[in-house]
C-alpha cells in the first residue's frame, strides 16, 4: 500500500475506535501530551493517522483494531458506571469477566439504577447508539412512592421545565397501583442526567426503582442479574450498520454468544437462572402485590 492509497483518519476518531476512550477525552488527552506518533508527542487533535503508524498512549502502544462488538449487561444497583471512581465505589467494569477485552459503556444509568447497560469495545460504535438522531428508545420500569394520576402522565407526556433545565416529552403509562407504590413504563428517546428522577419527583413521586428493560432493539429480555451475553455480528450489520470486518468468525446457529457469570469476581449479586413456569407466575404476582422484581421483558 503506498502512502497515496492509504486510507487516514483523525487520532481522536483511531483512538476511539480502539475502545481507549471516546473522541472528546482523545483531544483532552493530546493537549495534555500523552499521545505520541511516530515517536513525536502530538499538541493538536488536527492529525491524521493511517494503520502504518505507531501510536503511543501513556507510554503503551494503541492497541490492534479489532471487529466492533457489543455486549448486553445486566447492570445490578449499587453499581458506578465508570471505569474510576472518585469515591472508592465498586463500577461496572470491576465486575466483568477476566477474558473480557476493554470495553465501554454507551450511555450510563446511575448508581441505584439497574437493568439493561450496553457495552462495546468501539468508541465510534458507542457514540453512533448515543447520538439522538439515532433514533434509539430506551424504555424503563419505574416504580414510584405514591399514585400518579392521568394528569401527571399528560404532564410528561407535554415536556416539563425544571430549575431552568428543558426536558422534552416523556411517554408514561401507568401500569399498576398497589399499597403505596405504583409501577409506570417510561421511554425517552435522549435522556439527560437523571432524568426519569427528576421530573417525577417534581411531580411528587420519589423513585423507588429504576430498571432500563431495552435500549432501541436490544431487549434485556431474561438475562439475570450480574451477566453479560454478546449481541450478535449479524445484528450490528443489519441493525447498527457497522460493515463487517475483515478477520470475523462466522457465527454458529447461536450467533458465538456466551453468557459468563459475574460471581467470580466477587459480585454481591450472584447471577440468577431466569425464572419459568410456576416460579414465574408467583414472581409476577409478587410483582402485583409490589413486593418484588418486574417481569423482565414485559413493558406494558
Amino acid at each position: 500500500m503506498t502512502t497515496e492509497t492509504e486510507k487516514k483518519e483523525r487520532i481522536a476518531k483511531r483512538m476511539a475506535r480502539a475502545g481507549l476512550c471516546s473522541r472528546r477525552d482523545a483531544e483532552r488527552w493530546i493537549a495534555d501530551g500523552r499521545v505520541v506518533v511516530n515517536g513525536t508527542k502530538l499538541d493538536s487533535p488536527a492529525f491524521t493517522v493511517s494503520e502504518t503508524d505507531t501510536i503511543v498512549v501513556d507510554g503503551k502502544a494503541l492497541p490492534k483494531l479489532e471487529r466492533p462488538r457489543l455486549w448486553r449487561y445486566h447492570k445490578p444497583p449499587g453499581l458506578v458506571t465508570s471505569h474510576k471512581d472518585e469515591k472508592g465505589r465498586d463500577t461496572v467494569f470491576d465486575k466483568l469477566p477476566d477474558d473480557m477485552p476493554r470495553v465501554i459503556s454507551v450511555g450510563r444509568l446511575d448508581l441505584n439504577s439497574e437493568g439493561l447497560l450496553l457495552l462495546t469495545n468501539d468508541g465510534e460504535l458507542a457514540r453512533k447508539l448515543e447520538l439522538p438522531a439515532t433514533g434509539w428508545k430506551r424504555k424503563y420500569r419505574v416504580r414510584v412512592h405514591g399514585h400518579p394520576r392521568s394528569g401527571d402522565v399528560a404532564k410528561l407526556g407535554r415536556g416539563l421545565t425544571i430549575d431552568g433545565v428543558k426536558y422534552d416529552a416523556i411517554e408514561a403509562t401507568l401500569d399498576s397501583s398497589k399499597g403505596a407504590n405504583s409501577w409506570l413504563t417510561i421511554s425517552l428517546r435522549e435522556g439527560k442526567n437523571r432524568e426519569i428522577r427528576k421530573v417525577m419527583e417534581y411531580l411528587g413521586f420519589r423513585v423507588l426503582r429504576l430498571i432500563r428493560t431495552s435500549y432501541g432493539p436490544l431487549q434485556l429480555g431474561d438475562l439475570p442479574d450480574g451477566e453479560i451475553e454478546e449481541v450478535k455480528s449479524k445484528i450490528l450489520r443489519d441493525q447498527m450498520g457497522v460493515a463487517r470486518f475483515e478477520e470475523e468468525p462466522e457465527e454458529d446457529e447461536t450467533g458465538g454468544r456466551r453468557r459468563s457469570t459475574l460471581k467470580a469476581k466477587g459480585n454481591p449479586l450472584k447471577g440468577k437462572p431466569a425464572l419459568k413456569g410456576a416460579a414465574r407466575k408467583e414472581r409476577d404476582n409478587r410483582v402485583a402485590k409490589g413486593k418484588g422484581r418486574p417481569p423482565k421483558g414485559r413493558n406494558s
